[in-house]
């Protein structure tokens, strides 16, 4: 009994007197999740007073901003094109501005058979995911892709797809078959948008090996009144998130021996509208220095296993998730692999895009995916969070970090399955 007592006395007193308790946890969420917040969309006033205020904390807290920044935000800034008239002739075929889409830096473009590299997809790809890869690569590219893309087509056609400013022009036609010659004539207006992700660090001793702490904090904005009420706060989609990184931020830099490997704290803007702030900062690192990433989704109520418990997506891809339960021995909570494959989390928040390039970077979320039903509705407000499970979550968060970010355990790499 006393050795089981004694790691639950440490786990507890760990965390006295510092960031990570119920008050402190309530009062930022209620910040982000506020009214006032109006839903914090992205390239809004109000997500501005968002990341400002996050970015307040992190000054609180101590972190210190990236090196060569002068403050805590890594701006950057996308782009939305609207086709005002188009007109694409292929072999014997004229595809008009209704069956195109186009993402374009400038506001005419003029290809014939040259300006632009032609790519054809065929029938059993992943259309989607090509497209939105290829929005992201630099260069102009003309893409044809086979008919029985029609549904996945239009059904991109109704996103505001966005693309990083700088990178190209991209025209998508559906086609029969890969055409030999193309002609294209386009006339865009094109919409920019301004984004910043929020980014603090504490130096480590190893200055070139990074953990990451993340959640994003931008969410849905304001929409169609239900039962009177327009805002979509976002309390534990995902301001709970966003407070766990700004309580552990706090409580790492409350610590007075320098960290073994440099943290990084990461608020992550324009999740729900493509994941584009995760993506950005991930292409300002290289992945091989970022040695684990744990990002954080949605952790407000209570897991299918009740409380002092929560869920990994990707637990099969590395040993990510052993190594954090092995810190947790001892203590009442437990980590567990996460119980809805089927939904492909893995690969639908901000983990995702450094996942895919090998680093151990995975979610954690108690979130009931087959019935959370404050997800994505205006009832998403604080008063349906737990914040005393909430707290313990955190707690174990960064009790189950200790090994990593002490350097003393290195967790492999990711597994594409």
């Amino acid at each position: 009994m006393l050795k089981l007592l004694a790691p639950l006395l440490i786990f507890s007193c760990l965390f006295a007197n510092g960031q990570v308790n119920t008050v402190n946890i309530t009062r930022v969420i209620s910040t982000l999740a506020a009214d006032s917040m109006m839903g914090r969309e992205v390239g809004t006033p109000q997500s501005d007073m968002a990341s400002a205020f996050i970015a307040g904390e992190f000054s609180k807290a101590g972190l210190k901003s990236l090196p060569g920044s002068t403050d805590f935000f890594q701006s950057f800034e996308m782009l939305r094109s609207e086709t005002m008239e188009g007109r694409v002739s292929f072999d014997s075929s004229v595809a008009e501005t209704g069956s195109m889409l186009v993402f374009a830096d400038q506001e005419e473009i003029n290809w014939n058979n040259s300006g632009a590299e032609k790519i054809w997809i065929e029938k059993g790809q992943n259309f989607g995911q090509k497209i939105f890869g290829l929005t992201k690569e630099k260069g102009n590219r003309i893409i044809f892709a086979d008919t029985s893309y029609s549904r996945s087509f239009q059904r991109m056609r109704s996103f505001p797809l966005q693309k990083y400013k700088g990178l190209g022009n991209i025209v998508v036609i559906l086609a029969p078959h890969e055409p030999s010659s193309y002609n294209v004539s386009v006339k865009s207006k094109i919409i920019t948008t301004r984004f910043r992700n929020v980014v603090g660090m504490i130096p480590g001793n190893r200055a070139n090996e990074f953990v990451v702490f993340s959640a994003h904090y931008d969410h849905l904005g304001t929409g169609k009144a239900v039962n009177g009420d327009t805002i979509f706060n976002g309390a534990n989609d995902d301001a709970s998130g966003t407070t766990a990184v700004i309580a552990l931020s706090g409580q790492f830099a409350k610590v007075k021996k320098k960290p073994e490997r440099t943290l990084l704290f990461v608020a992550f803007t324009a999740e729900e509208s493509g994941g584009y702030g995760s993506t950005y900062f991930s292409q300002q690192l290289k992945p091989e220095t970022v040695v684990a990433m744990f990002n954080i989704e949605m952790i407000g109520t209570d897991s299918k296993w009740g409380k002092n418990s929560a869920y990994i997506t990707g637990y099969e891809r590395s040993d990510f998730g052993t190594q954090l339960q092995e810190n947790l021995k001892g203590t009442a909570f437990t980590f567990y692999p996460d119980p809805y494959p089927q939904q492909n989390l893995f690969f639908r928040s901000d983990n995702a895009t450094l996942a895919r390039l090998g680093v151990p970077a995975h979610t954690i979320s108690t979130s009931k995916m087959d019935s959370e039903k404050y997800y994505h509705t205006v009832d998403d407000e604080v008063e349906t969070l737990d914040m005393n499970n909430m707290t313990e979550i955190i707690k174990a968060i960064a009790t189950s970090s200790k090994g990593i970010v002490d350097g003393k355990q290195t967790p492999s790499r990711v597994k594409m399955l």
